[in-house]
């Protein structure tokens, strides 16, 4: 089913990918066999980023390259198949970070690699999206899993893409939709991690090419580029003649050979990284197994893009093993310091934003902002503001393997060694606040005097629930 579109406006795009990654090469030296078609590499999250994390980095380039803030938004919908909890608000979270409004409209998609697509057509739903309401934003993030050894976890990488919708020089010119009753061509079963599918082709092929060109009935699929539901190199081909474009059009918006299956996120990343690369018309058409798709056809013509795809830091097997968290142990019996949940809760305006209090006496920075002031001692009501997150390393030292904190043994292990560094954080409007956190290197080495940014990560977890807060990247390291 087709719908014209009287819009909304698309004002940006972002894109994120993890700078780590693994050759096919590399996995068919170790096992002796690659089975991800068409795939050269696949994107690895570090031991600290999760889906969430990876909307955080995209979020952030769409709205930076719009020229928006957090509290611009109105309307916040979050789509991935991998959401770091089963059940939990993660819209709450990502909005946090952000500095949305508390009143913003939210929505979240899972359970189906659809879902981007998903989110992407409620959003056009809930508009109209005009300057005076504030805008919408749209982000798709996923990391999927596959069973060792199988042909879904070798295809599967990870990435995050966003949309902003407002009063920009894009439009969503035209949408469609379809369900085709097809069980088995791509599942996960209740409780379980692990993606699988019944792997007959010609029935994927056929559940595939029947949603996809039910959903793009009717819409003009003259375009420069096609992002087209990519679970490996190979099936996004197959859907040429019911998707109504060749195979240069299906490899301009393809991002499967550099990043793997993205899952939830590949439409959007594709959409994306072609627009990055100059196309101005793009098909959209996701698809998930059961099956469904959805598809949009955008004029992306004068929309600014922030992305950051490009992996520079390759992986052997045996640490692509450790990142997947195959051959670590987990936290030590015992657990770590204890934070309780309504403590931890009361510190993320600290935590999300980097909130610090300027004291009215003196003007000192004060990170948090409590307790007496640290250059004058006296006892006020701080005035509060948000650091920009740049800065510049005070102190330096690095955990090396068996010297972690016992709720930070799981990342060692998956990560090795790590930085600790006292950061000394700018503040708005002069002046800067010592803080101690973890530093990113990107693999190389952290000195005092180096200039630093900050980024969310996933700090640990603890009573079952993940804790997400800054931490600090050199930033020769930020790509």
């Amino acid at each position: 089913m087709s719908r014209d579109s009287d819009g909304p406006g698309v004002a940006a795009l972002g894109a994120y990918a993890p700078r780590r990654y693994v050759t096919g090469e590399t996995v068919e030296a170790a096992l002796g066999q690659f089975a991800a078609s068409g795939v050269e590499r696949t994107a690895v999250p570090e031991a600290d980023e999760d889906t969430l994390t990876m909307a955080v980095e995209a979020a952030r380039r769409a709205l930076a390259a719009g020229g928006y803030e957090g509290d611009d938004l109105a309307y916040l919908a979050f789509a991935t198949t991998t959401p770091p909890m089963e059940e939990a608000d993660l819209t709450a979270r990502l909005a946090s970070v952000l500095g949305a409004p508390a009143t913003l409209d939210t929505r979240t998609l899972t359970g189906s690699t659809r879902a981007g697509g998903q989110a992407l057509d409620a959003a056009v739903d809930a508009g109209p999206w005009a300057e005076e309401r504030g805008v919408g934003l749209v982000v798709a993030s996923d990391a999927p899993r596959g069973a060792p050894d199988s042909a879904v976890e070798q295809a599967a990488g990870a990435g995050a893409a966003a949309v902003v919708l407002g009063d920009g020089p894009g439009r969503v010119e035209g949408r469609g939709s379809h369900v085709e009753s097809y069980p088995g061509t791509r599942f996960r079963p209740a409780g379980a991690a692990e993606t699988d599918g019944l792997d007959v082709t010609s029935y994927d092929r056929q559940a595939f090419s029947a949603a996809l060109s039910g959903a793009v009935e009717g819409l003009d699929t003259e375009v420069d580029a096609a992002a087209v539901q990519s679970p490996d190199g190979k099936l996004p081909y197959r859907a040429t003649g019911a998707l109504g474009v060749d195979a240069e059009t299906i490899a301009a918006g393809s991002t499967v050979e550099e990043l793997g299956d993205t899952g939830a996120a590949s439409t959007l990343l594709g959409a994306a990284s072609a627009r990055a690369e100059g196309a101005e018309r793009v098909l959209v058409a996701a698809f998930g197994g059961g099956a469904g798709a959805n598809a949009f056809t955008l004029d992306l013509a004068g929309v600014p893009v922030e992305a950051t795809l490009d992996g520079d830091i390759e992986l052997s097997y045996a640490a692509y093993l450790r990142r997947r968290g195959e051959i670590t142990g987990g936290e030590p019996e015992g657990g770590g310091a204890y934070v309780s949940v309504p403590s931890w809760q009361r510190t993320t305006p600290q935590r999300h934003r980097l909130v610090a209090g300027r004291c009215p006496e003196c003007g000192a920075l004060n990170f948090p902002p409590e307790g007496a002031c640290n250059d004058c001692t006296a006892r006020v009501d701080y005035n509060r503001v948000e650091l920009p997150g740049t800065g510049t390393v005070e102190a330096t030292t690095t955990i090396s393997q068996g010297g972690a904190p016992p709720e930070f043994v799981e990342q060692q292990a998956r990560s090795g060694p790590f930085v600790a560094a006292v950061v000394a954080l700018d503040g708005p409007d002069g002046g800067a606040a010592s803080i101690p956190t973890q530093v990113l290197t990107g693999g190389g080495d952290v000195a005092v005097g180096d200039p630093v940014e900050t980024t969310v990560r996933r700090v640990y977890e603890q009573e079952g629930v993940v804790r997400y807060g800054f931490k600090a990247q050199v930033c020769d390291a930020k790509r």
